[in-house]
């Protein structure tokens, strides 16, 4: 396994070498980027909004404004098309999803149906128009009485429609703001993901994402004072529409639309030259153009209102005739908002009202600091698990940490070519890749020592320890695999960033480990001629340990049990401290512009709004402030409202670092595909193991597991830490380095098993786990080094994660040996192979490798 032809050199090292061209342009200045030439790679790799600011907006098509407008369409349609036909009708109407109208003369009803009959002819869909949608079914409950209903699938077909029409309209608007690669993505059926990243005004986003800008030219009906109008009942074919003054004042506006949005071609933001106030000058198309020269022309001295999304903007008096088709929008605009409503009107209306369902908006201070946090974290962890090989292995040490470098650097580069963002929780997935990879070259190390120690040459030991390393790393590894691709396909924002990053790193990890560090290991003897593997400064664990796990067990089972039954009767009794993620609300912190912020203040302040329960504390520094504030139980739109409130009441005297908003659609959504997540993952880690192993193995496996997650659980509800989504990122770190654990435990005890027909489990378990004790001590160390680093260096935003995922690798490796071992002797993997009182002598590792 040490030789290597020519072609697989250069295949090696040809892999590395464009990880390495790729991952650069993430270590260098935009001002060296800039000046590279045209053909070099200058991509880098996308960071969350967790770690360099701006806003993350979960946008939710309104369904029944689609439904509303389908029918009053339909209404309009069978009214036209009975007038044309000659036909006459009565009780034309609409509820629900159904239309109705009754034809008075039965020997007219076919006639009708003829005439309607387009009403109900499917329309194309799909791809180029493939498929076809049938919107409106027909039927005659009664003779004479026509019923239109429409169809779920056209419901379905009218709401994708829309999420692509408004993406299109989103994209204008975005792009209009100046802001560098936003991100604006279908999610779903019915929902858009937009994020701008490095945005320095998320409010104005929001703004503009919230319109739907739906501009018309309407006569003001004149015929009636509004005030009768509004005391009484408008004239038929007019209503009472209000201005965006402040108090708004009212105007009768007749239904007839002159001219909408839709035949604008141009529209900027200007100053008036009498008045110098800013305005919004439009240009319409020919059509338009010709329209509004008729209505103005017929209707010198009346007055005719501006309106936008059922407010009016003006209404001024009609001097002379406009002929020209431009004309201006005045309004008591400032510049900026003069600004955004020529964005809005240029983008194009909305096709329908857009709900914002959650947002995450990180402002731009924040982000750089947790920028700089988690490079400095990175820069102290990757010296200490540098310096922790080197101290343990020396030479091969050296050899891990090359291979290391290139598994960082090629998921770097992956991440980067793929277009991936890097989260917190991807963080975490390379935090347990380092991990991972680490524990790959260990077992192959301890592997190889055993093999040295049982006698064989040098060349011999390199060469087996590799071979029988080999089946270990890609059970542990794949079995992580399984996991990282369900949650994948069952999670959602960070939770697939996560996914992604664990899959790529187990790829890069089983490719360095065989490939490279083979090759570097080949390399070195070739030219070095060593006689005696190296050894490192410091021997964590002695050689030949026979530390009794198995006589313990029934004292780790015991506390095991407590604090499994403990933990689940707080869970249930004790409320978690559940983020936002999960029950909705609002979680806002604030930075105060004096020297120190005031908690009681900004309580009292916002108990006054009648938000409801309002929790204000002090997060990181005197300055910093966080708070949280329950959901509203009033729809999606309640969760908005609250953040324009606590916004408006704060804002001069703080400043916004961090808001996040979860409707209760989203919350309820997250916490079931989050658990759904665990579970599905368990589950086809459970059969994996079954399928490789024997259902024992699975059964404990997941157990084990099972067992760190209610730790985890524990952990949460005793501290008081948030629970949210990036716990769920934490909890299948945890998961994934559980189970890579449990399974190289478990493969080292079916190698024995077979090995050692008649020797007792229990002494059998005791042999393994010794066997493999120096690996699981080594790789905690060095994943535990990287956490501690990231602990204390990485920042506010990530130290609670940290925690939680310290606290688990240290759960995960006690279950490995203390609950996943003991399990198989309470499954009776071996029941009746040696008599209870039957002496068996344990062999030393040089025995055991002795061919």
């Amino acid at each position: 396994m040490l030789y290597f032809s020519p072609w697989k050199t250069f295949s090696i090292w040809f892999v590395v070498l464009i990880g390495i061209v790729f991952t650069l342009p993430n270590m260098l200045p935009q001002s060296v980027l800039d000046s590279l030439p045209s053909w070099a790679p200058k991509k880098t790799m996308t960071l969350g909004l967790d770690l360099q600011g701006g806003s993350h907006i979960l946008l939710q098509v309104d369904k029944q404004d689609l439904i509303n407008e389908r029918l009053q369409a339909t209404r309009d349609d069978i009214r036209t098309m009975l007038r044309d036909a000659k036909i006459g009708y009565t009780g034309l109407s609409g509820t629900g999803r159904t239309v109705q109208v009754r034809i008075r003369e039965a020997n007219e009803v076919d006639q009708a149906k003829t005439a309607l009959a387009s009403l109900t002819q499917p329309v194309a869909s799909g791809v180029f128009g493939t498929g076809s949608t049938t919107e409106l079914e027909l039927d005659e409950p009664e003779p004479g009485l026509l019923r239109f209903t429409l169809t779920e699938e056209g419901v379905t077909y009218r709401t994708s429609s829309a999420v692509t029409q408004s993406i299109e309209v989103i994209g204008r608007r975005v792009n209009e703001l100046g802001t560098t690669e936003p991100i604006i993505q279908r999610q779903g059926v019915d929902r858009i993901l937009v994020q701008v990243p490095g945005l320095q005004d998320p409010q104005r986003l929001k703004e503009i994402l919230g319109q739907t800008a739906k501009l018309t030219f309407q006569m003001v009906d004149q015929t009636m004072p509004v005030q009768e109008a509004i005391e009484g009942r408008p004239p038929s074919g007019s209503t009472v529409l209000y201005s965006m003054d402040d108090p708004p004042v009212p105007y009768l506006i007749e239904s007839r639309v002159i001219v909408s949005g839709e035949n604008l071609v141009d529209a900027q933001a200007t100053f008036d030259q009498r008045t110098s106030e800013p305005v919004v000058s439009f240009r319409f198309d020919a059509k338009g153009a010709q329209r509004f020269g008729q209505a103005t022309q017929q209707n010198v001295g009346k007055l005719f209102a501006i309106i936008l999304d059922n407010q009016v903007i003006s209404a001024p008096q009609i001097r002379e005739p406009i002929l020209g088709g431009t004309g201006q929008i005045s309004g008591n605009f400032t510049a900026q908002s003069a600004n955004d409503l020529a964005v809005l009107l240029r983008a194009g209306a909305l096709p329908a009202d857009l709900t914002i369902v959650e947002e995450r908006t990180v402002g731009p201070s924040l982000g750089a600091d947790s920028i700089e946090a988690g490079k400095f974290a990175s820069l102290i962890a990757g010296i200490l698990v540098v310096s922790f090989m080197v101290i343990a292995y020396g030479t091969l040490g050296v050899i891990a940490n090359i291979a290391l470098a290139a598994n960082v650097a090629l998921i770097i580069a992956i991440l980067t070519v793929l277009g991936a963002t890097l989260t917190m929780p991807g963080i975490a997935g390379i935090v347990l890749t380092v991990g991972m990879a680490v524990d790959s070259n260990v077992i192959i190390y301890e592997r190889v020592r055993e093999e040295r120690r049982g006698g064989r040459s040098l060349v011999q030991s390199l060469d087996s320890g590799f071979a029988r390393a080999l089946s270990t790393i890609v059970d542990a590894n794949f079995t992580t695999f399984i996991a990282a691709i369900i949650l994948f396909y069952l999670g959602s924002g960070p939770v697939r960033g996560f996914a992604v990053t664990l899959a790529i790193g187990i790829v890069t990890t089983v490719f360095t480990a065989f490939t490279l560090t083979r090759w570097l290991i080949a390399v070195w003897l070739k030219r070095m001629k060593p006689k005696e593997l190296p050894k490192g400064l410091v021997r964590f664990v002695p050689d030949d340990t026979r530390v009794p796990f198995m006589s313990w067990r029934k004292y780790a089972f015991a506390l095991s049990a407590a604090l499994s039954i403990a933990a689940m009767v707080l869970f249930f009794t004790v409320e978690m401290n559940y983020g936002i993620d999960f029950r909705g609300g609002s979680s806002i912190e604030v930075q105060s512009k004096a020297e120190a912020a005031d908690p009681g203040n900004v309580r009292e302040r916002l108990n006054e709004l009648n938000l409801g329960d309002v929790q204000v504390q002090e997060f990181g520094s005197a300055r910093d402030l966080l708070i949280r504030i329950e959901g509203q139980g009033g729809g999606d739109n309640a969760e908005q409202s609250v953040v324009e409130k606590v916004r408006t009441e704060l804002a001069s005297d703080y400043d916004f670092r961090k808001v996040e908003s979860v409707g209760p659609t989203v919350s309820g959504e997250l916490a079931f595909y989050g658990t759904m997540g665990i579970l599905a993952a368990l589950v086809a880690m459970l059969i994996y193991i079954w399928f490789r192993f024997e259902w024992q193995f699975g059964l404990g496996a997941v157990i084990a597991t099972v067992h760190d997650v209610t730790m985890m659980v524990g952990l949460y509800v005793i501290s008081g830490l948030e629970f949210n989504l990036t716990s769920i990122a934490a909890i299948l770190t945890i998961v994934g380095y559980s189970i890579n654990d449990t399974v190289v435990v478990y493969d080292r005890v079916r190698e024995d098993l077979r090995r050692y027909k008649k020797m007792p489990i229990e002494r059998l378990l005791d042999l393994s786990m010794n066997q493999t004790l120096s690996r699981t001590v080594l790789t905690g160390m060095t994943t535990l080094l990287a956490l501690v680093a990231l602990y204390l260096f990485g920042g506010e935003v990530i130290r609670s994660f940290t925690f939680a995922m310290i606290f688990g690798i240290l759960v995960g490796t006690y279950s490995s040996i203390f609950v996943a071992g003991p399990l198989l002797i309470l499954f009776k993997l071996r029941p009746d192979s040696v008599n209870e009182g039957e002496k068996t002598e344990v062999p030393t590792s040089a025995q055991i490798s002795k061919p």
